[in-house]
């Protein structure tokens, strides 16, 4: 597996796993209606491609294929980190994550941040992430839980 920067060949690859990785998501943990709200279909591929020229997602890749992404803002803000779900428990993310912080020092960024959903927060818990607070947030009436975390570098 190797970290590659974002090229725009990649954009539908990149989308459909983050909607295979929210709608793999337990619907125990997050239910059907949150994860339509979350990930809604069809599937906007325009809007996407425009996002990832915008964000410049690091990406995973093995055997040439996407298997995880992780976006890094300018002030430190992580605002994707995901990862397809047949690879997911593998240090897709945590390989993702170690390039990121390696990045954001490199940058002089001193704090990172993040909205985790209830999925990833044990994640970020695990890098040295604090919790902020819980948030909830109304997507067309639907209620979707995550957590503000933090990190200083």
């Amino acid at each position: 597996m190797e970290i590659q920067p974002y090229s725009p060949d990649k954009a539908r690859e990149v989308t459909n796993l983050f909607y295979a990785a929210v709608n793999g998501i337990a619907d125990d943990v997050y239910s059907p209606q949150q994860k339509a709200v979350w990930a809604p279909e069809p599937v906007n591929y325009a809007a996407w491609a425009a996002r990832l020229a915008q964000t410049q997602p690091f990406l995973a890749i093995c055997a040439g294929a996407v298997v995880g992404f992780m976006e890094l803002e300018a002030d430190g803000h992580i605002d994707c980190t995901y990862t397809h779900p047949e690879f997911q428990g593998r240090g897709v993310a945590s390989m993702l994550y170690a390039y990121l912080e390696t990045e954001a020092i490199r940058k002089g960024i001193g704090r990172l941040y993040v909205e985790a959903s209830i999925v990833a927060k044990p994640f970020f818990s695990k890098l040295g992430f604090t919790e902020v607070k819980q948030n909830t947030l109304q997507r067309q009436g639907v209620e979707l839980v995550n957590y503000s975390m933090e990190k200083q570098l």
